[in-house]
C-alpha cells in the first residue's frame, strides 16, 4: 500500500511537470490522489529528503497560507535509452522525466550480428555517459526488433532473428555495464513515448505504428501498452495483404512487412528501374532515405513506389480501426518521412476499408518526436517501471547519498 501510494504521488508530479504548470501543492495532491492530507505530507517529506522533490516559492492564495509548490527534481537522476533497430543502434541520455542530454547512433547489421551489436551498444552507452555520470543512472531500457514472450524471458523470437536465438541481450549488457536492464518489443515503446512526450498525450486508446526495415504497431488500450497472451499483439506488419504476396521473413506469404518494409521497396526498385530510364535512382544507392527523397522530388519510379506502400499500409491500418477503433493512429519510423507522398494514397486505401464512424473518429498523425523516438520511449520505460514500483528511486537515492 505504501508504495503505491507513493507512486500515486510521484506519477501526479511528474505528470504535472510533462503537461501541467508545475504549481501543485500538498494539498492539490491530495485532492488529485484522494490521499488523506497526512499521507501526503507523509510521502512528501521522504521525496523530498531523497533529493526527489524540491520545493518551489509559494503560490497565490486561495484564502489561508499560500500553498508551496512542488517539483520534480528531474536531474536527480539519468536514465539511458537504447533502440536496437534491424539495422542501426541509437542511444540516448535523458533526464527524470526525459529531456534530452546526449544522443549517439551508428548503422550496424544488428539482425545478423548478435555479439557485435551488444559490443556496440555498451560503446554508445559509454559515448554518451561518462564513467562520473554512471553512479546516477536509474536505469537502462532497451527497444529490441521482435516480439517478447513471456515464457521465455530474455529471449527474442527466433523466427524473425534466427541470428539471436538463444543470446539474451539483456543479461549481456547487464554484465557489461552493470544497470537495471529493461527490455521491451521497439513498437511497444514507440506508443509509450508517444503516451509521456508526443502525439498521445492525454489519450487512454491510441495505436503508433513503425515503418523501417520493419513493421510494428503498439497498442496503447485503456491507458495501458497491450501486448497480448504471448507478446504478440501489434504484428501489424505480419498481417497478409496479398496472400499471394512475397515470402516474408516470418515464413508467412503476402505480410504488410514483405511489402513495404526498407528492404522490400528498394528491391522492387530495383528491379523497376531499366523500366523507368526517366528515374533519378541507382542500383548503387537505393535504400528507403534515397527513394523517399526521390518521391519528394516527383521523381517517376520512387513516387508510385512510395504511393503503393502507402496504399498497403492503409489497407492495414482500416482493419485495425475496424478491430481496435484508436482514437489515433501515430505513424513513426522512416517511411513516415514520405510525408504526404504517402498520406495521401494511405487516406484512399483506409476510406475504402474502414466502417464510416470508425474513419470518421480517427485521426492518423506523424509522431512529433523524430529519430529517437524508440529510444525515448526506453528511456520511458525505466521510468514507468520507477513509478511502478518507487521504492527503486528511494533506494537509488540512499545509495548516491552514501556514496
Amino acid at each position: 500500500m505504501r508504495s503505491h501510494n507513493v507512486g500515486l504521488v510521484l506519477r501526479q508530479l511528474v505528470r504535472d511537470a510533462l503537461v501541467g504548470d508545475g504549481e501543485l501543492s500538498r494539498a492539490d495532491l491530495a485532492r488529485v490522489t484522494g490521499l488523506a492530507r497526512s499521507t501526503v505530507s507523509t510521502i512528501v517529506s521522504e521525496l523530498i529528503e531523497a533529493a526527489l522533490v524540491s520545493e518551489g516559492p509559494a503560490t497565490a492564495s486561495r484564502g489561508g497560507r499560500p500553498p508551496i509548490a512542488l517539483r520534480v527534481e528531474r536531474d536527480r537522476y539519468h536514465i539511458i535509452g537504447v533502440e536496437l533497430g534491424a539495422s542501426h543502434v541509437t542511444v540516448v541520455r535523458t533526464d527524470l522525466l526525459g529531456g534530452l542530454l546526449g544522443q549517439a547512433s551508428a548503422d550496424h547489421p544488428v539482425q545478423s550480428d548478435p555479439e557485435g551489436s551488444i559490443r556496440l551498444v555498451a560503446q554508445l552507452v559509454e559515448a554518451v555517459c561518462p564513467a562520473p555520470l554512471q553512479g546516477r543512472v536509474l536505469g537502462l531500457g532497451l527497444a529490441v526488433p521482435s516480439p517478447l514472450d513471456p515464457a521465455r524471458p530474455g529471449l527474442l523470437s527466433d523466427r524473425i532473428l534466427s541470428a539471436w536465438a538463444g543470446v539474451q541481450p539483456g543479461e549481456r549488457l547487464h554484465a557489461l555495464l552493470n544497470m537495471p536492464i529493461f527490455m521491451e518489443n521497439d513498437a511497444n515503446l514507440g506508443v509509450l513515448a508517444e503516451s509521456w512526450w508526443g502525439a498521445g498525450v492525454g489519450l487512454d486508446d491510441f495505436a503508433y505504428i513503425k515503418v523501417a526495415t520493419g513493421v510494428g504497431a503498439g497498442l496503447f488500450i485503456n491507458g495501458a501498452i497491450y501486448r497480448g497472451a504471448s507478446g504478440l499483439a501489434g504484428e501489424i506488419g505480419h498481417t497478409a495483404i496479398d496472400p499471394a504476396g512475397p515470402r516474408c521473413r516470418c515464413g508467412l506469404n503476402g505480410c504488410l512487412e514483405a511489402m513495404i518494409g526498407s528492404g522490400a521497396l528498394a528491391e522492387r526498385a530495383r528491379q523497376s528501374l531499366a523500366s523507368h530510364p526517366g528515374t533519378r535512382l541507382r542500383a548503387a544507392a537505393l535504400d528507403l532515405p534515397s527513394l523517399i527523397a526521390a518521391a519528394h522530388d516527383g521523381d517517376p519510379l520512387a513516387g508510385p513506389l512510395i504511393g503503393r506502400a502507402g496504399f498497403d499500409l492503409g489497407v492495414a491500418i482500416a482493419n485495425l480501426l475496424n478491430l481496435l477503433n484508436p482514437g489515433v493512429v501515430v505513424l513513426g519510423g522512416t517511411l513516415a518521412s514520405a510525408g504526404e507522398a504517402l498520406l495521401g494514397p494511405l487516406r484512399l486505401a483506409m476510406a475504402d476499408r474502414s466502417l464510416f464512424t470508425s474513419l470518421a473518429s480517427t485521426a492518423v498523425l506523424l509522431s512529433p518526436l523524430g529519430d529517437e523516438a524508440i529510444a525515448l520511449g526506453a528511456a520511458g520505460l525505466v521510468l514507468q517501471q520507477a513509478l511502478d514500483a518507487p521504492e527503486r528511486l528511494l533506494f537509488a537515492a540512499q545509495a548516491t547519498a552514501a556514496r
